[in-house]
């Protein structure tokens, strides 16, 4: 009888969460690499699937090999395929391993791969788009961790002068008064791999649009192994689900020996309040599903509009 052919490749996970698309793929201990194409940042870079190599930055939550195995990959792609230099935003008591990683690379193949590895410390945060910023927020795992809070910068008129009119306002502004404020709106923020901790109910995570967020044990009896290895358990979850304001919270780094539909069906008897915000990376049936319905509620919106549009035209 012939052999069974090789299993397939893992497949990228992918979800439209207007007016985003995050893209990836993250199994608990094998690969993680969460890329949001909008905003030019890719989270870890476990192996390095063709979806991440048009963004510019990695953003590295800690140096486990199934975070970064594929990051010198990356790097030289970013620039055989001109690219530009990747760059790999990272906690600063892992940047020197990381240099010493990539003098390896040109010690085995003759030659040097450009690239950039930016220490960023907790608190500090770096441009990734005009007026958007990534926030570096330190986080507990078994080795130095980050987690990231997208932060948007709106200038927005300070409430004393908003019912001057703009020739006033111009003046103010040419004698020097401030009159904007700037606010921080923060986008999207990632757990990165961690146990629970305060540093999780931040504005930054409690006031996101969407949380990225692993939960890697979801069996009741496994909260002693969620802890020994400072990772998430789904009652951890549950329990940062009744502050995260989030519309959407993606679960990442899920484990091969739970299966989507137990998941699933442990958040819905803890938290059926909160289930249908959260949806789960790698549950590529429902997640198809989801998307085709979006697609078919917008098909019906265009001609909706393209209707009204002629009955304008044609009342005209």
């Amino acid at each position: 009888m012939p052999p069974s052919m090789p299993p397939r490749e893992g497949q990228v996970g992918f979800l439209y969460v207007p007016p985003w698309r995050i893209q990836g793929i993250s199994i608990a201990g094998e690969e993680t690499v969460v890329q949001v194409p909008e905003l030019d940042v890719c989270f870890d870079i476990g192996l390095c699937p063709r979806i991440a190599l048009p963004s510019p930055t990695v953003a590295l939550t800690h140096a486990h090999m199934d975070h970064i195995a594929g990051l010198p990959y990356y790097f030289s792609q970013r620039i055989f395929q001109k690219l530009g230099t990747g760059r790999c935003v990272c906690h600063p008591k892992v940047a020197g391993p990381l240099q010493s990683m990539m003098q390896s690379w040109v010690e085995l193949e003759l030659q040097r791969t450009p690239h950039e590895i930016v220490p960023l410390a907790p608190e500090e945060q770096i441009e990734i788009k005009n007026n958007v910023n990534l926030r570096a927020i330190e986080v507990s795992h078994t080795s130095p961790s980050l987690g990231y809070a997208v932060i948007e910068r709106r200038s927005k008129l300070r409430e004393e002068f908003l019912n001057l009119p703009q020739e006033r306002l111009r003046e103010l502004k040419g004698q020097g008064q401030e009159i904007t404020k700037t606010l921080e709106i923060p986008l999207i923020a990632v757990t990165g791999d961690t146990e629970v901790g305060p540093f999780l109910f931040r504005d930054e995570f409690a006031k996101a649009q969407v949380v990225i967020t692993e939960c890697t044990f979801f069996e009741p009896d496994h909260r002693g192994r969620a802890k020994v290895g400072r990772h998430m358990h789904v009652e951890d979850l549950v329990a940062l689900l009744q502050v995260w304001q989030a519309k959407t919270i993606v679960v990442t780094h899920i484990s091969r020996r739970t299966t989507i539909g137990f998941a699933r069906q442990r958040l819905e008897e803890l938290a059926p309040e909160h289930s249908e915000r959260v949806l789960f990376l790698m549950d590529h049936r429902a997640n198809r599903a989801r998307y085709e319905r979006q697609c078919a509620a917008e098909a019906a919106a265009q001609a909706e509009r393209s209707a009204t549009t002629s009955n304008v035209a044609e009342g005209g």
